[in-house]
């Protein structure tokens, strides 16, 4: 019997993230309580950088876009804003997060642990750069590891590609 096998991938829809922007960025623009604080927010290279004159204000920005990443079905954990705490420069605050992809040595190596630990037997995790090869046997083992992975709180969003 053939081994079946899928990849374990944290990648994030950047069309989706951009998206999400521009909504947010067409709300912050019409909203009355966004007028004349100079709230923004835009893409800097791979960041999401938010701009305002007060830090309340640039929190508030923060609140919209996530809840219009929520909506577009994005997870809040492919973009990290740290703290959240905005940083003064000059007369305006600053909050700047990157995009986060991929999953890290730390996380493959925790995920790969829970894998071998709480999955049925004879399925074995494979770290391969950053993303997890996980093969067995079974379909249904394998089902049954995906369902055990979306029960855990980690730090990465995970997606489940290349099912064979």
């Amino acid at each position: 019997m053939a081994s079946s096998s899928f990849d374990i991938v944290s990648k994030v829809d950047r069309q989706e993230v951009d998206n999400a922007l521009n909504q947010t960025a067409k709300e912050v623009s019409q909203r009355y309580d966004f007028k004349g604080v100079g709230a923004s927010i835009e893409w800097s290279g791979d960041n999401v950088t938010i701009k305002a004159s007060s830090a309340d204000r640039v929190l508030a920005v923060l609140d919209v876009f996530e809840s219009k990443l929520v909506r577009r079905g994005v997870s809040l954990k492919n973009i990290d804003f740290g703290e959240k705490e905005p940083q003064a420069s000059g007369k305006e605050y600053v909050l700047s997060g990157p995009t986060k992809e991929g999953i890290d040595q730390d996380n493959a190596k925790k995920i790969s642990k829970i894998i071998r630990d709480e999955g049925p037997k004879g399925i074995k995790p494979q770290i391969q750069g950053d993303e997890l090869r996980v093969t067995g046997k079974s379909r249904d083992d394998l089902q049954e590891v995906i369902t055990l992975l979306k029960g855990k709180d980690l730090d990465v969003a995970l997606q489940y590609t290349n099912y064979r």
